[in-house]
């Protein structure tokens, strides 16, 4: 018997702590639940701008290569012996300056032979024009006299053109390179001695899809620069290649580039921007500003709404509008996602071309801590993004 009233009293200390364990649990879980549904959204601090439309400078990016609008590796006409060089790297030169001079020994003998020659012929044709005059001369000596001279006169055209492949001269104004030679050095035919560039003015080679081919014109403005967002220079088109390439359907472009700070050289990387006409009126903000989700691009514009009070006159502190320590009935600036269509992008900055109208104020900085209804404090003082240099690339 008593051993049946202790397994009795055992089954109900069992069931006791059962019930009182269920009871813990489900008191705790409606405790959590009542401490999340009341708490109190932190407020987070923003940057803003207020929508307005904005002039877009729409243009067309390219890639392309640097090349002086006159470039030559200059190089020897004829074989011989360095015998004087008559420049540095990097002189600027004048077009018919000597460069270099090469040994002329042996021309300058046969100069002085041809010059004789030609003075014999010249003597004798005079002798027999004289005879020929007073007809005892017949007309077939003086006819050898007139050939001997142009003969001589030829020999003479031939050594003094001789004589000036042995000088090596500037072809054009420009810069002239590194030597390539030194004084004794025997140079063959065809040995450059130096590179010679003019590089006040600049030409760059680019290629533009030929869709975009009619947006394009000879005489219209382009900016380049050795990167995307530093295009200092300003050039114009003074070439269309009047075909597009079949295999890569893309349309050879060449515009002249003003080198005044020589910042620019021949074989570099070109960032290049073709202007087209200003479009007024349109919708811009900065990159920073857009969220790209799975769902589409949005953006958290910031609204003005009132705080509620709930049944017992406190503020409604559950619900998305009720700020972190407002009353009821006060204004509070809240957090609202907004879906938008974006268009263009330049520089940091991306058109909008659906989802916003002028006088949204949109958050540009510390919108990765926002989510729908979060109350927001709008500080400006410090601000990442920028809507500078408004543009776009033409979509």
């Amino acid at each position: 018997m008593l051993k049946r009233i202790l397994a009795f009293l055992f089954v109900l200390v069992i069931l006791a702590a059962c019930a009182g364990l269920i009871w813990f649990n489900v008191f705790r879980d409606k405790m959590i639940g009542q401490f999340f549904a009341n708490m109190q959204r932190p407020t987070v601090t923003v940057s803003t701008l207020v929508v307005e439309p904005q002039d877009w400078h729409p243009g067309i990016e390219a890639i392309g290569t640097i090349v002086a609008r006159q470039g030559v590796d200059v190089a020897s006409r004829a074989p011989g012996l360095v015998r004087e060089i008559h420049f540095k790297a990097n002189d600027k030169v004048e077009a018919g300056a000597l460069l270099v001079q090469l040994d002329d020994a042996v021309e300058q003998a046969d100069l002085i032979a041809a010059e004789a020659n030609l003075a014999r012929d010249q003597q004798a044709l005079n002798r027999a024009e004289a005879l020929a005059g007073r007809g005892v001369s017949s007309a077939s000596v003086l006819d050898n006299a007139r050939a001997a001279l142009d003969a001589s006169r030829s020999l003479l055209e031939r050594v003094k053109a001789q004589l000036d492949l042995k000088q090596i001269r500037a072809p054009f104004s420009g810069t002239i390179g590194i030597p390539r030679i030194d004084l004794g050095q025997y140079l063959s035919a065809g040995a450059v001695i130096a590179t010679l560039q003019d590089l006040d003015t600049m030409k760059v080679d680019f290629n533009v899809p030929e869709g975009q081919i009619k947006s394009i014109g000879l005489g219209q403005t382009i900016r380049l620069g050795l990167d995307a967002e530093h295009l200092d220079h300003t050039g114009e088109i003074i070439g269309v290649d009047p075909k597009a390439d079949p295999n890569s359907r893309l349309v050879a472009v060449q515009a002249e580039v003003d080198n005044a700070d020589y910042a620019l050289r021949p074989g570099q990387f070109a960032a290049i921007r073709i202007e087209l006409p200003i479009e007024k009126d349109l919708i811009a903000l900065p990159q920073t500003a857009v969220v790209m989700s799975l769902y589409g691009s949005y953006v958290y514009a910031v609204r003005e709404v009132e705080v509620e009070e709930d049944a017992d006159g406190a503020p409604d502190a559950a619900k998305p509008e009720a700020g972190n320590d407002g009353e009821a009935g006060e204004k509070k600036l809240v957090a609202r996602q907004v879906f938008v269509k974006t268009g263009r992008r330049y520089l940091g900055v991306i058109e909008v071309t659906e989802g916003l109208k002028p006088g949204d104020v949109i958050v540009t900085a510390g919108q990765n801590k926002l989510s729908i209804g979060t109350p927001v404090r709008i500080d400006n003082t410090i601000d990442p993004s920028t809507t500078s240099g408004l543009g776009g690339g033409e979509s």
